[in-house]
């Protein structure tokens, strides 16, 4: 796991830019799996069956209230989409690079 994971996440209001196509390369390649499509951030998720995409989903939700960036979901009977972008600034943030890399450790072991 990238250091990104341990990284807080910080208000994007303000004179916060979005990041460049160089910066997002550079951030998705400490990520797995990640992909950029229509300007957000977003991976899908596979789970056996519902219990187990729901615990990733509420897991999800308390990691995204303590760091007060919240993803765009949708959830299935075994997948959940994830999707990050910074509504704030009208892009990618920082910030969604560190949820995403939060995200994939709830399921590393």
């Amino acid at each position: 796991m990238t250091n990104l994971v341990n990284r807080k996440c910080r208000p994007c209001e303000g004179n916060v830019a979005p990041y460049s196509a160089a910066q997002i390369k550079e951030m998705l390649a400490q990520l797995k799996g990640w992909i950029v499509e229509d300007g957000k951030l977003v991976k899908l998720y596979l789970f056996k069956n519902y219990h187990e995409t729901m615990a990733f989903v509420n897991a999800l939700a308390w990691i995204s209230h303590r760091e007060d960036h919240h993803p765009d979901l949708l959830v299935g009977y075994n997948k959940c989409r994830v999707e990050y972008s910074t509504h704030a600034i009208g892009g990618l943030s920082e910030n969604d690079f560190i949820c995403a890399a939060k995200a994939d450790a709830l399921l590393a072991n």
